[in-house]
């Protein structure tokens, strides 16, 4: 799992039935109390938490686990946001998005 700025959408027009009305969103990884970028942006699916560009968002990076959020054994899926965040402490620092 990582934390990440979501910094666009993607648009397909086929989908797999598993992820039919669901969006398709690009995810950076980022240091969440600076903010500053870990490394390049990935494609992943919410996960049903309605996050759009701008967002500061959970992403689950594991096959069985993003399976499992969408409730389909057989998504073919690796990449899922599963939660919004709206703080973030660590080391007694505080980071809030809300």
């Amino acid at each position: 799992m990582f934390i990440a700025s979501v910094v666009g959408n993607a648009w397909g027009t086929r989908k797999h039935p598993s992820m039919e009305k669901r969006r398709l969103l690009l995810v950076q990884p980022i240091d969440p109390l600076t903010e500053k970028p870990l490394g390049d942006a990935v494609m992943a699916i919410d996960g049903g938490v309605d996050s759009g560009p701008g967002s500061v968002v959970l992403v689950m990076d594991e096959g069985n686990g993003a399976r499992q959020i969408l409730g389909d054994r057989k998504a073919p899926v690796r990449t899922v946001v599963c939660g919004v965040v709206d703080r973030v402490v660590s080391g007694g620092k505080v980071k809030s998005y809300e």
